[in-house]
């Protein structure tokens, strides 16, 4: 390969959450697997960038030029076939900010809000620390692969007279990458009953072979009308900590709404250093991101296998999008607290458990194989030994 996915670079000591344990209540000891963000450094293309800006010498207030927009236009344009406009664009420091905005602008305290769990957990967040009502409409989990209960989802927009639906494609944190039938059809309901769609697609270039992401706003042009579209190159480049996100609104009134709610937090503009790093990767990183969907494949062959092989007793639920992989642990038998106990004191692993992303997620958890392989092989072999180890009592 071009580029070096395989060395270990030593995150500790450089204020990296994921690598802080024991300021967050964990053995200094256990392999952090946790939160998603990559153990690899960015495109070659956006350290140059952001070395050429830290020469420049000057950190003033920094906004996005037209050449930063007819970059990200590019982007969607060549690997989505999404035509966006400039008008539509709406940044802010993050996706969950923009959620949180999203709540906030487009419903009203009390106000009912459905998600499908499991699910990234501050969609629930967001709802609840808003005070609105969350309705959960539980996806189904049956021959291996998750769905989506149309039945139910409508059911309860109706029972609750929801106003947004928080969609997560692709799925953090089952790996699931809706096909247009199902999106066509979430899309039909939630026209139907005057439902706002808050399409969290920042796992979008995340996408294993035989899988397509098809851009929830751009399916029809009713559905691209009541839709708020959240994308960032935070995962895709990791470039979480410099905070950037690009969400798209073509509708002006719900547009309105979310910017005069965004002016309220008092935030203005975005990172300078956010910004050029998101430009430099979205304009030449094209090549790096093929290279790493590669290495993930790679990652992700190598965990089947070694499951397969080594730990039967966990099944790996098949992604077909992000760099996370959702393990099924229900055949060890453990309660929820023993299955986290397990997990940390004796596997030694730094998981995100499944209750956390909804009570469906009881019994499974949560990796993130977007590192070295041989960190990576660590892990599972923790995993392994933990398991043996508790097999022979």
């Amino acid at each position: 390969m071009k580029y070096d996915f395989d060395s270990i670079i030593d995150r500790r000591n450089t204020d990296s959450i994921k690598f802080n344990p024991a300021d967050r209540g964990r053995p200094d000891d256990v392999l952090p697997f946790w939160v998603a963000d990559m153990d690899f450094q960015s495109p070659p293309c956006v350290l140059d960038a952001l070395s050429e800006r830290v020469r420049h010498g000057i950190f003033g207030y920094s906004d996005t030029d037209r050449n930063y927009f007819e970059v990200l236009g590019n982007w969607f344009a060549s690997r989505f076939g999404w035509e966006i406009k400039p008008e539509w664009l709406v940044k802010t420091p993050g996706v969950v900010n923009a959620i949180y905005t999203a709540v906030r602008s487009q419903t009203l305290p009390g106000e009912s809000i459905i998600i499908n769990q499991p699910v990234y957990y501050p969609f629930s967040a967001a709802v609840k620390n808003n005070q609105r009502n969350l309705v959960v409409s539980e996806l189904l989990y049956e021959n291996h692969r998750y769905g989506i209960d149309f039945e139910d989802f409508e059911q309860k927009i109706l029972k609750y007279n929801v106003k947004m639906f928080i969609l997560c494609n692709p799925h953090n944190p089952v790996g699931r990458v809706w096909t247009r039938e199902e999106l066509t059809r979430l899309g039909e309901i939630c026209l139907r009953h005057g439902v706002i769609v808050a399409a969290d697609e920042i796992h979008a270039d995340f996408i294993y072979p035989g899988n397509e992401h098809l851009v929830f706003a751009a399916l029809h042009p009713s559905f691209r009308d009541m839709t708020i579209t959240f994308t960032s190159p935070s995962k895709t480049f990791n470039l979480a900590g410099l905070q950037l996100a690009n969400n798209f609104i073509s509708n002006a009134e719900i547009r309105t709404k979310f910017k005069k709610e965004f002016e309220r937090s008092g935030l203005s503009q975005l990172s300078a250093m956010g910004i050029v790093a998101g430009r430099a990767a979205y304009a030449y990183g094209a090549d790096w991101l093929e290279e790493l969907l590669l290495y993930l494949n790679g990652n992700l062959d190598f965990t089947r296998r070694f499951l397969n092989d080594n730990l039967p007793q966990i099944e790996l639920v098949e992604p077909e999008g992000t760099y996370l992989a959702w393990l099924d642990c229900r055949s060890l038998r453990l309660s929820v607290k023993e299955l986290e106990d397990f997990i940390l004191h004796q596997a030694r692993l730094w998981l995100d458990g499944g209750t956390m992303f909804g009570a469906g997620g009881a019994g499974f958890q949560r990796i993130n194989i977007a590192c070295p392989q041989l960190f990576l092989q660590k892990a599972l072999n923790n995993l392994q030994e933990a398991v043996n180890r508790l097999a022979r009592g």
